[in-house]
C-alpha cells in the first residue's frame, strides 16, 4: 500500500515534469529554426546579434538562467511573473519562468543543430534541382528538407533526451516536479508519515522509462529515414 501511495504521489510531480518537457519542445523547436536562420543570414547585424545570443545562452549554465528569468524582473523592474489559468489548469509564475528559460536555452542548442544540418547539404544539390526546372521551394521541400531531418535526428534526439533529465533543475526556483515530490517524502507528510529516502531513487525509474520510450521512438524514425544513405 505504501508503494502505491508513493507511486501516485510521484506521478503528480512527474506530470509537471512531462508538461515542462512537452511545452519546451513546442516552443523551442520552431524558435531554434528561426534563430538558426538568423545566424546564417547575409545581413550582418542580425547575424552577429543572433550568434552573440547563442554564445551567451550556451555558455551560461541553465540553472543560472532559471534564476535570471525568475528573479530578474523583480530585481530590475519590481514585478514578478504572474500566475494564470489556461484551460482550467493553474499555471504558476514559477512554472512559466522555468518554461521561458528552458525554451530559450534549448532553442539556442537546436539552432546550431539546424544550422549544421542545413549547411551540410552540398550546393550541387540546389544547382541540380534548378537544372531540372524546380523552384527554390520545391528544391527545399522535395530535395533538401528530408535530408536535413535525417542528418539532424541523432543529435536532436540526444538533446531531447537530455531535456527530460534537465527538467529536474526547475526545482531550484520552486517548481514542484518529481524530484521535489520525492524530497517531500523525506520529511513529515500526510502521505506516508515521512522519513522515506527510497522514493528519491525510485523517481529515477520514471526518467528511465520515459527515456527508454523516447529512444525507441527515435530509433523508429531513424529506420524510417534510412533510405537516405551516405
Amino acid at each position: 500500500m505504501e508503494f502505491l501511495k508513493v507511486t501516485q504521489f510521484l506521478f503528480e510531480g512527474f506530470g509537471t515534469s512531462c508538461a515542462l518537457f512537452a511545452l519546451t519542445l513546442i516552443f523551442s523547436l520552431p524558435l531554434g529554426l528561426l534563430i538558426s536562420l538568423g545566424t546564417m543570414t547575409k545581413f550582418k547585424p542580425v547575424r552577429y546579434v543572433m550568434k552573440t545570443i547563442v554564445w551567451i545562452v550556451r555558455g551560461v549554465p541553465l540553472m543560472l538562467q532559471l534564476f535570471i528569468i525568475w528573479f530578474g524582473p523583480g530585481m530590475l523592474f519590481g514585478v514578478s511573473i504572474p500566475s494564470f489559468t489556461f484551460l482550467s489548469f493553474n499555471i504558476s509564475g514559477r512554472f512559466t519562468a522555468a518554461l521561458i528559460a528552458f525554451a530559450i536555452n534549448y532553442a539556442c542548442y537546436f539552432s546550431e543543430i539546424y544550422r549544421g544540418g542545413i549547411e551540410s547539404i552540398s550546393r550541387g544539390q540546389y544547382e541540380a534541382g534548378q537544372v531540372l526546372g524546380m523552384s527554390r521551394t520545391q528544391i527545399f521541400f522535395k530535395v533538401v528538407l528530408k535530408q536535413v531531418i535525417k542528418r539532424i535526428l541523432p543529435p536532436m534526439s540526444n538533446e531531447i533526451i537530455t531535456l527530460v533529465k534537465d527538467t529536474a533543475l526547475a526545482r531550484v526556483i520552486g517548481v514542484i516536479e518529481i524530484i521535489d515530490k520525492s524530497y517531500i517524502l523525506l520529511g513529515p507528510n500526510e502521505i506516508v508519515g515521512g522519513g522515506l529516502i527510497w522514493p528519491l531513487f525510485y523517481s529515477g525509474v520514471f526518467y528511465l522509462i520515459f527515456v527508454g520510450a523516447l529512444t525507441l521512438l527515435f530509433n523508429f524514425f531513424e529506420k524510417k529515414l534510412s533510405y537516405f544513405k551516405s
